[in-house]
């Protein structure tokens, strides 16, 4: 009977001894651990602002700022718990493995988001618009108003919002329409055949000139882009600046269809041919 009790009282003594040792062992490693987490935490918000400081007063784009303070801050950020890790003596060359295929795993199921992400950084970089510009992309046109890591939005004349994967858009055709500081409208106009080209062209230019958001300089633009099919297609081109695209897109248009019909310009006349068996 004193040796069936004095088994588990001796593995009772062991377990403690072995967990007291435990905490002996890991505790200051556990403590050292979380003071280096926590300074370094401090370090990478202070980094993180002085970063961000920089491009600012460097005049870098706004979408370009958030986008290199935050890669800076979570890549400390990795850095400082791989460090955490190491003191706790987890094995760093299994854990970057299991890392490694998380990585490859995560990226099979997001190829498409992955590569917006790299379209996102590439138009960072590159800049073929900016925030405010008005573009043509992917079949859409509007005013950029984000461009995101993931998504460029578009704000449409007819005020709907419009989000275009980056991926797309960096890989097709982007026209800015405000490279040059000031946009050419290009409007098309009809008359009818039998009308005056040049008194047309004399009364458009008039008309447009007259708005108030058409530039002087360059001059307005009336020349003939199409005859055929009973009529003659006049191209009326006016100039004036971004913020005032839309104004004089349907302000002329109306303008310049009101002077023609002051002047007894009249539009063509549709025709319709019946073929009699």
């Amino acid at each position: 009977m004193q040796l069936q009790v004095t088994a588990p009282l001796d593995q009772s003594v062991n377990f403690i001894s072995k967990i007291t040792q435990l905490a002996i062992d890991y505790t200051p490693k556990i403590l050292g651990a979380v003071i280096v987490y926590l300074i370094g935490s401090m370090i990478i918000r202070w980094v993180s602002g002085i970063v961000g400081k920089m491009l600012k007063a460097r005049n870098v784009d706004a979408s370009l700022q958030g986008f290199l303070a935050s890669f800076v801050k979570i890549m400390l950020t990795i850095l400082l718990l791989l460090s955490v890790f190491g003191m706790l003596g987890v094995n760093l060359t299994s854990f970057a493995a299991i890392l490694a295929g998380l990585a490859v795993g995560v990226g099979a199921a997001l190829n498409g988001t992955l590569g917006n992400f790299a379209g996102g950084i590439m138009m960072l970089l590159f800049k073929p618009f900016k925030v405010g510009d008005i573009i043509e992309a992917q079949g859409h046109t509007g005013t950029v108003t984000e461009l995101g890591i993931f998504n460029t939005f578009l704000l449409t004349p007819e005020n709907k919002t419009v989000v275009l994967a980056n991926g797309a858009v960096s890989t097709g055709t982007i026209v800015n329409y405000n490279t040059h500081g000031n946009l050419r409208v290009d409007l098309q106009m009809a008359i009818d055949p039998n009308m005056d080209i040049n008194k047309a062209r004399a009364v458009a230019t008039e008309a447009m000139l007259s708005h108030p958001k058409v530039l002087k300089s360059p001059a307005p633009e009336v020349s003939v882009l199409k005859v055929g099919d009973g009529m003659v297609s006049l191209a009326i081109r006016p100039y004036t600046t971004q913020a005032d695209y839309w104004d004089v897109y349907f302000g002329v248009t109306e303008s310049v269809k009101n002077a023609f019909d002051h002047a007894g310009i009249a539009g063509p006349i549709p025709h319709r041919v019946i073929i009699s068996k």
